[in-house]
């Protein structure tokens, strides 16, 4: 294990506060619309002032876009445990898998960081997650201080290059089409059976894979 510098008492604040607000959100998602939430009862219920708010964050958006941060991180831990025992397309799956998992606890949040999504104009990176943040928030995963912040888009990128080279899919694979793809399922599946069976995302996003592969590998062959 990497060792990590005990953050100051002054970063300890700051990151629990942040993830506080974080917290408070996320309950929040599981009632009721993002839209629906004020910064001030948001303040009320961590019990901080506004403008101590605007501080941590430059505007309310900003919370969604920190949250989806905080769950890509976790994410990209679980795709690296994952590339110890295994490589290629099994990576890509588990990362389904561990989605599909986590979808089913927090549903709201899932469906409001897609709609973020749909909504920006561009791609916004977000409040950088420190340290102390990582500590805190994540006590239980063992190195997760020395893991790249990395997208989601580069964590599937480099799953899906694996598999190619190591013969799961042909070498002619036309890897953009493939991101498009992989992308469209990531975040469409749930969209598709949130309301109405969230607990069959699991076994719809192995189904989906396994017509993606057989779909990739066939018109690699024409």
């Amino acid at each position: 294990m990497t060792e990590i510098a005990r953050p100051s008492l002054r970063e300890r604040k700051f990151a629990r506060t942040r993830l506080s607000l974080a917290e408070a959100v996320t309950n929040h998602l599981e009632a009721a619309s993002f839209e629906s939430l004020s910064v001030k009862a948001l303040c009320e219920r961590v019990q901080i002032s506004e403008a101590t708010f605007f501080n941590y964050f430059p505007k309310k958006e900003d919370l969604i876009v920190y949250l989806d941060r905080l769950w890509t991180l976790e994410l990209n831990w679980y795709g690296r445990q994952a590339t110890e025992q295994k490589r290629g397309l099994a990576v890509i799956e588990t990362l389904f898998r561990y989605t599909s998992i986590q979808i089913q606890k927090k549903p709201g949040l899932m469906g409001e960081i897609i709609a973020h999504e749909a909504r920006a104009r561009e791609r916004h990176a977000g409040p950088e997650i420190t340290p102390a943040e990582r500590m805190i928030a994540f006590s239980d995963l063992d190195d997760i201080n020395s893991l790249p912040d990395d997208s989601l888009e580069n964590l599937l990128r480099s799953s899906l290059q694996a598999g190619i080279d190591q013969g799961e899919l042909p070498p002619n694979t036309a890897i953009a089409a493939a991101m498009v793809a992989l992308v469209s399922i990531f975040y469409g599946v749930p969209l598709a059976m949130q309301h109405a069976n969230p607990a069959a995302i699991g076994a719809m996003y192995r189904q989906q894979l396994a017509l993606l592969w057989a779909g990739l590998r066939a018109v690699a062959q024409k």
